[in-house]
């Protein structure tokens, strides 16, 4: 039998036929990921959604509204919901990511300014900083499950990766609390250092450093015999960490210090400080462990720091009093909350790839959002398919 050779209209089709399928699959890729930031707008109670489009076409979404005085917000890992902290009304709002509206308000106890979600999605622990405790929320029926008796003006809370143990820093008591997640107790509160808050445990959940304001320290506690191991001093009002995604290092921004320390977290030794900026704030580390991104609330501007090479790479100015930092999740846009501006700076990172700007460290965007922006969370997901029309 003789093989015929395809003509050269049949290859045409073939190979358009081709493309039409890869676009097609590009398209409904495009048209199915979702990644917003969302903005906490303290005085203007409400939460702003930023669409953070992969083809850099940056956009407000829209305002929801939430209680007064939003503060904290935190995204779950396992299904497409926010929770929102509203310090003056005392409750926790829940924001359908898919639908971008608040779909039910929890009531908690007084003045919640912190909120943690576990990794399995199932549980909040939310900080009730007038209350002295924690109450614990069940997400799948959305009530409040426990409350945990903690010590003076709790203020920050972090579960452990492995979701057996709640650290909650007592800024009022000097102390730390532990909170066993199954029973949803508290197994003991430990003196630690003077006004302790930011909180970072280790990928393996064995220990919990903390950022003590008052003292120029960070304890280095043991989750699983519940001792302090370490005081750390560090520089002037460290007031947050951040830790290497593979949690070889702690990086400590110590703001009237103008300064970063560096705590190795394995030797419990702090390995060096450098200074990065003007009252730093908030810092973050990008995934890959190369780079540490620095708020400086009082040179208006975010440092880029090679963790690497421990160099400043960029001093990248933004809006007035940035604090709050994101990273999207690919890892090019860092997101800004400049709370005297009330807008909202994306700062981005150049790649091989793209021409958006020469400059490796940039300002994309500049977005306004409400008054006193406060908090962010990012979340990422792919939305069901839209229905046919009828």
């Amino acid at each position: 039998m003789r093989l015929r050779v395809p003509t050269e209209r049949f290859r045409l089709v073939l190979l358009l036929g081709f493309i039409g399928v890869l676009f097609g699959c590009r398209q409904q890729k495009l048209v199915n990921l979702q990644q917003y930031a969302y903005v906490t707008n303290t005085r203007s109670n409400t939460v702003s959604v930023i669409d953070l489009d992969p083809d850099h076409n940056l956009k407000l979404v829209r305002h929801i509204p939430v209680g007064r005085a939003p503060s904290a917000i935190s995204a779950n890992s396992r299904r497409n919901e926010l929770y929102v902290t509203n310090t003056d009304s005392n409750n926790v709002s829940v924001v359908d990511a898919e639908r971008n509206i608040v779909v039910a308000t929890i009531g908690v106890h007084h003045s919640p300014v912190s909120i943690n979600v576990t990794g399995d999605g199932r549980r909040a622990y939310v900080v009730n900083s007038d209350s002295a405790n924690v109450s614990v929320i069940d997400l799948d029926r959305r009530i409040v499950i426990a409350t945990v008796g903690v010590g003076g003006h709790p203020e920050r809370a972090e579960v452990s990766p492995d979701g057996k143990v709640v650290v909650v820093a007592n800024t009022g008591g000097d102390s730390v609390t532990l909170i066993d997640t199954i029973a949803n107790r508290a197994l003991s509160t430990m003196g630690i250092c003077r006004q302790p808050g930011p909180i970072a445990i280790l990928p393996d959940s064995t220990k919990a450093f903390i950022a003590c304001t008052g003292s120029a320290q960070v304890a280095a506690v043991d989750l699983k015999s519940g001792t302090v191991l370490a005081l750390l001093d560090v520089g002037k009002t460290p007031i947050d960490l951040a830790l290497k995604p593979d949690g070889g290092e702690l990086f400590v921004c110590n703001s009237d210090g103008d300064s970063v320390s560096v705590i190795e977290t394995t030797t419990n030794e702090v390995g060096g400080t450098y200074l990065i900026g003007t009252h730093p704030v908030r810092a973050v580390a990008s995934a890959d462990n190369s780079l540490l991104y620095v708020s400086n609330y009082g040179s208006d501007s975010v440092a880029v720091w090679s963790i690497d090479t421990g160099r400043m790479l960029a001093s990248v100015p933004v809006g007035s009093k940035p604090q709050a930092l994101a990273l999207a999740p690919n890892q090019h846009f860092l997101v800004v909350a400049d709370t005297l501006a009330g807008d909202v700076a994306v700062v981005y990172k150049r790649d091989k790839t793209t021409k958006v700007n020469p400059a490796p460290f940039a300002l994309h965007a500049l977005i306004p959002v409400g008054l006193q922006p406060s908090a962010i969370a990012i979340k990422a997901f792919v939305a069901p398919p839209a229905e046919p029309p009828n």
